[in-house]
């Protein structure tokens, strides 16, 4: 069972429950608005950038084994498009639920699980701490599985050109012409026919005049 350890009251994600008193069914509802720690979100991809507003709203609901935390956060979130790598704004609203269990709820009459399954259990919880509870592993979770995994600037954004890396959203028009490679060498014999004709009728010119010579003699 691990609990968290030294927890700041003065950092902004951590947060008080002594109000509740351990009384079941008391809550508090909070609101309360953060700088959004470093690396928010999908590493690379899209997050919310260190520094920006979130805006948290709470409930803090005192239950037999601890206290249950329903809430939302709100913030925006940057990052670009995997089509076209263009900038990507959206307003992100993450919902989530999580339970901090006293330390000692096992012997407040929690019907314990057999061993191994109950230190299973245990690496998963999450627990208070001298009536603290840190919610940045929660909000980092929430986050990500609210975040799109492969952000894009529009539902339909066409990428880049394979060709040249030109945005095709900008020239719906915009296309290269295919040249099939079967054919790439004959194109720099283009032209070459005209070309012969020219040397064979340059060449005809003497002989017709010699002949002409000939006749006169």
């Amino acid at each position: 069972m691990a609990l968290n350890a030294r927890l700041d009251h003065r950092n902004p994600l951590v947060f008080d429950t002594h109000e509740l008193g351990r009384r079941p069914g008391v809550f508090q509802r909070l609101s309360r608005e953060i700088e959004a720690p470093a690396d928010l979100g999908i590493q690379g991809v899209i997050g919310v950038p260190e520094g920006a507003p979130v805006k948290l709203e709470l409930r803090l609901e005192s239950v037999m084994d601890g206290v249950l935390v329903t809430g939302t956060a709100r913030a925006q979130a940057e990052g670009e498009c995997v089509r076209c790598l263009e900038p990507v704004e959206l307003e992100l609203e993450a919902d989530f639920q999580e339970m901090f269990s006293y330390p000692d709820a096992d012997d407040r009459g929690r019907v314990k699980a057999e061993p191994a399954d109950d230190a299973e259990e245990d690496e998963d919880r999450l627990f208070l701490e001298d009536g603290l509870f840190d919610l940045e592993p929660v909000l980092r979770d929430a986050v990500v599985l609210a975040l799109p995994m492969q952000p894009v600037c529009q539902d339909d954004c066409p990428g880049l050109c394979s060709e040249c890396g030109v945005r095709l959203a900008d020239d719906p028009d915009h296309h290269h012409d295919a040249v099939d490679i079967r054919w790439a060498a004959l194109q720099g014999l283009a032209g070459s026919p005209e070309d012969g004709e020219k040397d064979e009728m340059s060449g005809d010119a003497p002989r017709s005049a010699r002949a002409a010579e000939k006749q006169e003699k």
